[in-house]
């Protein structure tokens, strides 16, 4: 693979100008950017009724409130303090990189497996409930309404945290603490397989790219994405189909190594290749597994993954 070694990620960009929302006509689907709520918060895109609001990506910082900063900066504050390694991502991480603002009431911290156990008895020795959602990628801490998610990888077992992924943060402050937020190209990664149905993270990672106006350590990505290069692929050229006159961002030598993988992996198709639809969407794809006899390579790699030191770091029982 020739890909000269690039750059740790440049400052974010700066918007250019006031956030402004456009209205227009009704879609085919019912919804209308009228329906778009702003007030003085965060703007969401008001569905349907019955169903949950939708994010409008935005420069505008959300109103958080007041408890839900002083819980924040305690578990931060409290990690600290403990020692145990973390990195900050979700919506803290997307706006250092991009200068976009989701309004949130979840902390995400990614961490290694093996932190977790301590993580969850220092967090409940403050108060929180805390449960293991899914040894695979996720445990839970909650307090007043307001969650912190202590993740490990990605649910269907490709992407796994490690203790290089903290070392490679970057410092940072949020909500007044000082913390690590994670790198662009862990960020990136950790979105490659957001790509269900009901959630599709592809232009969290088109923004990132644009942010850092490509400035991105691109080996490391290749080896995050590993033998799933045809995901960055995928993302990639969604990036170069949005932002048509910035598809230099993206170096040459890096779309000629992902597109000459692709030709020749098109013209010389592996008849013994396995099918990897579930680990897009299993729910989509489900009926490729259970109906048609397709490999189910999903639990394969979940089973794999199963971490039993995630598995033990609580006795509580998930909560309804």
């Amino acid at each position: 693979m020739s890909i000269r070694n690039g750059t740790r990620a440049s400052p974010r960009l700066k918007p250019r100008g006031p956030s402004r929302v456009h209205t227009t006509k009704k879609s085919d689907f019912g919804r209308s950017a009228n329906n778009l709520a702003t007030g003085g918060d965060h703007p969401t895109l008001m569905p349907e009724s019955g169903e949950k609001p939708l994010p409008v990506s935005s420069s505008t910082e959300p109103q958080f409130p007041e408890d839900q900063q002083r819980l924040f900066r305690e578990v931060l504050q409290l990690l600290n303090d403990r020692r145990v390694p973390y990195v900050v991502s979700g919506a803290f991480a997307l706006h250092a990189h991009t200068g976009i603002w989701r309004d949130t009431k979840d902390l995400d911290l990614f961490l290694a497996a093996d932190q977790v156990a301590a993580a969850l008895r220092h967090l409940r020795d403050h108060g929180f409930e805390c449960e293991v959602r899914d040894p695979v990628w996720l445990a839970k801490a909650h307090r007043d309404g307001f969650y912190v998610d202590l993740i490990t990888g990605m649910s269907n077992g490709v992407i796994v945290v490690d203790e290089s992924w903290i070392a490679r943060a970057r410092p940072s402050t949020v909500m007044g603490v000082h913390a690590r937020v994670l790198a662009a190209e862990e960020l990136i990664a950790s979105k490659l397989f957001v790509t269900r149905r009901e959630r599709f993270d592809g232009a969290d990672i088109c923004h990132v790219v644009y942010g850092t106006r490509g400035k991105l350590d691109w080996p490391r990505l290749f080896a995050l994405a590993g033998e799933h290069w045809e995901i960055l692929l995928w993302a990639l050229v969604l990036f170069r189909y949005a932002y048509p006159a910035q598809s230099d961002y993206v170096p040459r030598e890096v779309w000629d190594d992902l597109l000459g993988r692709f030709q020749q992996a098109v013209h010389a198709p592996d008849p013994q290749a396995r099918f990897r639809g579930s680990l897009i969407d299993e729910n989509m794809f489900a009926i490729d597994v259970k109906e048609w006899g397709l490999a189910d390579i999903l639990t394969e790699l979940r089973q794999q993954r199963g971490n039993p030191s995630l598995g033990g770091a609580t006795e509580e029982k998930p909560a309804a």
